[in-house]
C-alpha cells in the first residue's frame, strides 16, 4: 500500500520526571507526519492546508532545519549525505504543523529512508524556548519494528536539567500506530521518561476541521504549557541550572561504525 502524502497522528504526550522532584504531565495533542517529497501533493487537494502561506494549518519551510526557507527535504539530504548516510530514500516529517501561523515544535522527527525503504537514519531536531535549535542525526542499525538509539546530550532545554545527561530514543515505524519515546538519564541513573504516542487518520479537510476544534490552538498551547509546567517545578523547589553555551556544530551525528564501536566496548 502507498503511503499517504500526509497523515494525521491523535494521541497524547506524557512527561514523567523521577528526580529531584516527582512531576507528570499528560497532554492531548495531534502530529503531522508528512512525506518531504510530496508537500504539494498534499497541499494542492486540501483546501485547509498550505505550503509557504497563511491557512488554518500549514507547512513552512522556513520553520524546519536550518531555517534558511530552502525546501526541506533538500536540505536534510544534504546533511545526509555529507554524514555519511545514502540519503536516497524517503524522509518523513513528524511535527506540529503551523495553525493560523503559529507553531512551536520542541521536537521534531524525520525518518529518514534509503532507496531499498529501510530506514536508515533518525534525525531528532529539538528547540528550546530561547530561541536555540540541535539536531541529533543517528543511525537507525538493525532492521526492526523499534528503532533503538542513545546520544549523549549536547544541548540546553530545561532550565531545570543539568548538562551531562544521556537521552535513550526509541521509535516505532510509522504505521496506523506511532510512539516516539525519549528516556533521560544521568549517572545516577533515569531521570525522565517522555513520550508521544498517536492513532493514524487520514489528513482531509474534514478530519482538520474535526482537529481544529479539538486541540483549538493547539501550537499555541505548547507554549504555554511549557511555561506553565516550568512554573509548577519551580513551585516545588526546582531551581534553574547554570546554562550551557550552544554546541559548536549544530548537528551531532553518530554513525553506524561509531554505535559498533560502543556496543563492542
Amino acid at each position: 500500500m502507498m503511503r499517504a502524502a500526509a497523515s494525521i497522528y491523535h494521541g497524547v504526550v506524557t512527561h514523567r520526571r523521577l528526580r529531584p522532584v516527582r512531576h507528570r504531565l499528560a497532554y492531548r495533542v495531534f502530529s503531522m507526519l508528512i512525506d518531504l517529497d510530496r508537500i504539494d501533493e498534499a497541499a494542492g487537494r486540501l483546501r485547509l492546508f498550505s505550503r509557504n502561506q497563511f491557512n488554518l494549518f500549514s507547512f513552512h519551510d522556513r520553520d524546519h532545519a536550518d531555517e534558511t526557507g530552502a525546501p526541506v527535504a533538500r536540505r536534510i539530504r544534504a546533511l545526509l549525505k555529507s554524514a555519511g548516510f545514502a540519503g536516497d530514500g524517503p524522509v518523513l516529517l513528524l511535527c506540529y504543523p503551523r495553525i493560523l501561523g503559529y507553531a512551536f515544535n520542541p521536537l521534531s522527527v524525520y525518518y529518514c529512508h534509503d532507496a531499498s525503504g529501510r530506514v536508515e537514519a533518525a534525525l531528532y531536531e529539538v528547540r528550546n524556548t530561547f530561541g536555540g535549535r540541535h539536531s541529533y542525526l543517528i543511525a537507525a542499525g538493525e532492521d526492526g519494528p523499534m528503532i533503538r538509539q542513545s546520544a549523549d546530550k549536547a544541548f540546553h532545554v530545561s532550565p531545570f536539567m543539568d548538562m551531562r545527561q544521556r537521552y535513550d530514543f526509541r521509535l516505532t515505524l510509522p504505521g496506523e500506530e506511532i510512539a516516539v519515546v525519549i528516556r533521560q538519564s544521568d549517572a545516577e541513573g533515569p531521570i525522565m521518561n517522555a513520550a508521544f504516542t498517536g492513532a493514524r487518520e487520514d489528513m482531509t479537510d474534514k478530519t482538520l476541521v474535526r482537529a481544529f476544534f479539538r486541540y483549538p490552538l493547539m501550537t499555541l498551547k505548547v507554549i504555554v504549557a511549557i511555561h506553565i509546567e516550568a512554573a509548577k517545578l519551580f513551585a516545588k523547589g526546582m531551581r534553574p541550572r547554570r546554562g550551557a553555551p550552544e554546541p559548536e556544530c549544530p548537528v551531532t551525528v553518530i554513525r553506524r561504525d561509531a554505535i559498533n564501536q560502543r556496543e563492542a566496548a
